[in-house]
Parts: structure tokens; sequence; C-alpha cells
């Protein structure tokens, strides 16, 4: 818990915000040494300039069994907060629906406030046209969000944690991916760079796991029928206390995160729950996403040195 308290104050406060090339190259440098410090040999991993992405590889992804991922970038600051319910996707659907008309309905307001008393009905369409682009940019593209210990500081966290708690393995591959914020650039290049082992193994990722005691595992829809895979996450994960293991591995859950693009995958975050709505993330994306609960990684990082090789020994005996 010490060396994660450490870690934890240093990432709030010297790299709050990875969004600029300047932020990553330093933040990298930083990480590239303390994994170093953990006795992980690792490197950079680049894809060019079309793609952009620069993800950090501790081990080797082409022979690794399990690759352990989290992404390292941070976002924007919405115009709108953000909203994810793993375990209720009619109202994930519903709340993003809702803040789109919200945001075309000032969009449409400040069209018409302008264009009425300049009497320039023809003026109403490309004014809308342009303030709904000026919209859609300033969320993707607009200032950074200062504010990101949940999402996705919280994720390098727990991956730093468990690179400190796990021994080192050949058969496990810690990856700190760049470019979530950007449809995911960093882990589709890194699953296209490695797709001959990366087809067979398992991707486990760890995004928004700092705010919420009760902690989501989600295999994937191929990985929910692994046996191996399901035991050794019950096995290794608390059931009770301060932090409650939550696998999943039934019914319609949507998680929007690097894990869909790889086929056999476990994502793993924290929620909150609310009766009539059930498990979700708050505050991503805006100022208030300052939790990041050290229980949350420290039981990660346990839970993952138990996992390990449990599930990597019953699978070489299948």
């Amino acid at each position: 818990m010490e060396n994660i308290e450490r870690l934890k104050q240093y990432l709030l406060t010297v790299y709050p915000v990875r969004r600029t090339a300047g932020q990553k190259a330093e933040f990298r440098k930083w990480l590239l040494s303390e994994l170093k410090k953990s006795g992980w040999r690792a490197h950079e991993e680049t894809y060019g300039k079309f793609n952009g992405s620069v993800n950090v590889i501790a081990g080797d992804p082409d022979r690794a069994e399990v690759c352990l991922c989290a992404h390292y970038d941070t976002g924007s600051r919405m115009l709108l907060p953000n909203f994810v319910s793993p375990t209720n996707v009619p109202a994930h659907v519903i709340y993003h629906l809702a803040a789109a008309l919200v945001l075309i309905g000032l969009v449409f307001a400040l069209s018409l406030a302008v264009c009425f008393p300049l009497d320039q009905p023809g003026l109403m369409l490309p004014l809308f046209l342009i303030l709904a682009l000026a919209a859609l940019w300033m969320s993707a593209f607009g200032p950074a969000n200062k504010n990101n210990a949940n999402s996705n500081t919280s994720g390098v966290l727990a991956l730093l944690a468990v690179a400190d708690a796990a021994a080192r393995d050949k058969r496990v591959c810690l990856v700190f991916l760049d470019n979530n914020e950007k449809n995911m650039l960093g882990a589709s290049a890194f699953r296209k760079k490695h797709i001959d082992n990366l087809s067979e193994a398992l991707v486990v990722n760890f995004d928004c796991v700092g705010d919420g005691d009760d902690l989501l595992l989600l295999p994937s829809k191929y990985s929910r029928w692994d046996g191996a895979l399901t035991r050794a996450l019950e096995q290794s994960f608390p059931a009770e206390g301060p932090v409650r293991r939550r696998l999943l591995a039934k019914g319609l859950q949507y998680y929007p995160s690097d894990h869909r693009r790889f086929k056999y995958s476990v994502a793993v975050c924290a929620c909150r729950y609310l009766a009539g709505l059930g498990y979700y993330i708050p505050h991503l994306r805006t100022r208030r996403d300052t939790a990041l609960r050290e229980e949350n990684i420290a039981c990660i990082a346990q839970a993952m040195a138990r996992f390990l090789p449990l599930y990597l020994d019953e699978r070489e005996r299948v």
C-alpha cells in the first residue's frame, strides 16, 4: 500500500494530464523507469505518423498468453458529463441520445438567437451546421480535462501495482496503450502488429477501476465460456469485503474500452450501484473525476498475483 500511495500521489500531481505529445513523452520516460524498478524490461512501440500511437510494452507480446492492459492517455473536457452503465445498456443508450438531443437543441437555440434579430433566415442552416461541428470538435479535441483520477490514472496505477506484486513471467505481457480517446487507435495498432499471437491470447483491460467498491469483471462473449478463466477469476478476487468481485459472465453488458479490440478479453472496472439503474461510473470527463481508492488498486494487484499462476498453470494442463 505504501508504494501504491507514492505512485498515486506522483501521478496525480506530476502527470495528471497526458494528452499532448510532449505530456505523453514525459510520462512514458517516467513509466519506463518505474517498470525497470519492478523488474520488467519495457520499451516503446510506435505505429507511424498516420496512427500516431506510442504504446509502452513490458514483456513479449508475440509469446505472451496473457496481456494486461490499461490506456494512459487522458481526454478532453466534455460539454456534458460522460455516462457509463455497463450492465444497463438501455440507460447507456438513452442517456447518450438525450445528451445529443440537448446539444442539438442548444445549438439550434443559439443559431436562432443570432439569425432572428438580424432577419436572416437563410443564415440559419449554415450557422447551425457550423456550431454543431464546433460542439463535436470541442467534445473530442477541446480543452483537456484536468482531473483524470479514475479515467484512467486508476488503470495505469493498477497495472503498475500488478507489475510490482506479480512475479515476472515470460507468459505475461504488460501494455500501456495510447490513444484510447481517439477511437482506441493504440489498441487497434497493437492488435494488428501482433495479430498472430493476440488472436488466441487473453487480454485483461483495466479502465476506471478507482471509484466504486464493486469491481466488475466482464468477460467477452468468447471468454465467458472458458471455465479455467472464470474459475481463476472467482478464486482470485474477493467476493466480499471493502472491494467486492462481481463476475458477470451472463447477460448483456457493454463497456466501451480497449478490450473490445480483442477476441478473448476481460474488462475490469469499478462501479457504484444505484437501485433501479444498476452499476454505473460517475464523473467521467468532468472536473469531479477525483476519486482514486487505494484499496481498489491493492485488491487488483493482490488478485492478479493470485490469478496469473492459477490461470496459466491450468491453461498449460489443458
